[in-house]
């Protein structure tokens, strides 16, 4: 489990095909920046860009994650060299600053507008029609791994949601959001509670 508090901003140094073809998956290799890895040990799980890999190499300032070809399917920003936003997993000693994030990408989203607005920043994304039941005034919502709130949403005629996010400056100057333009996919993963909520009523209806 994870918060969606962004712990340190790292970069993919290198993409390594693993061996099995085009089907198979690859091996990154990030430097963790600022992500202190002392207590990491192999086998352990590490969000990045929201989404939950395991490590399986790590020196003192670095670390290695094999990701299949799935993953790389349903996730934007883990196949090619660039920054990315990393969490350690949760512990029950820390403070649950965000929200109960699983690391598990829901979707795709699509930056429509993102621009300053006074002394912060609005972003407005699409996501796809299937989570729009779960995106919901003032909840919570977990972009490229970083917990937000909703401040609006609009159900467009398509089926498409387009919500709206406020970014703080202390928020631009930690992660790797400051990056996105119209126009960016971004990972998406929805509230956990939503998620329970909907397979309960939806059970019932059965």
């Amino acid at each position: 489990m994870f918060t969606g508090i962004v712990a340190a901003v790292g970069k993919i140094s290198s993409v390594q095909p693993l061996e099995g073809g085009h089907d198979a998956g690859v091996r990154l290799e990030i430097d963790a920046g600022g992500l202190p890895l002392g207590d990491v040990a192999l086998g352990d799980s590490i969000a990045i860009n929201g989404a939950c890999m395991t490590v399986v190499a790590r020196t003192d300032t670095a670390f290695c994650v094999d990701v299949s070809r799935e993953s790389l399917n349903c996730t934007v920003g883990l196949d090619a060299p660039g920054e990315v936003n990393l969490e350690k997993a949760l512990t029950l000693a820390e403070r649950l600053g965000g929200h109960l994030v699983s690391g598990h990408v829901d979707g795709l989203g699509r930056v429509h507008r993102f621009e300053a607005v006074g002394e912060s920043w609005e972003l407005v994304i699409d996501a796809p029609k299937e989570l729009a039941k779960f995106l919901a005034f003032k909840g919570s919502v977990v972009v490229n791994g970083v917990s937000l709130t909703v401040n609006r949403v609009e159900d467009q005629v398509d089926g498409v949601c387009r919500f709206s996010i406020n970014l703080i400056p202390h928020t631009i100057s930690v992660t790797t959001l400051k990056h996105l333009r119209a126009g960016s996919q971004v990972n998406l993963e929805i509230d956990l509670i939503a998620r329970y909520v909907e397979r309960m009523l939806s059970a019932g209806k059965a």
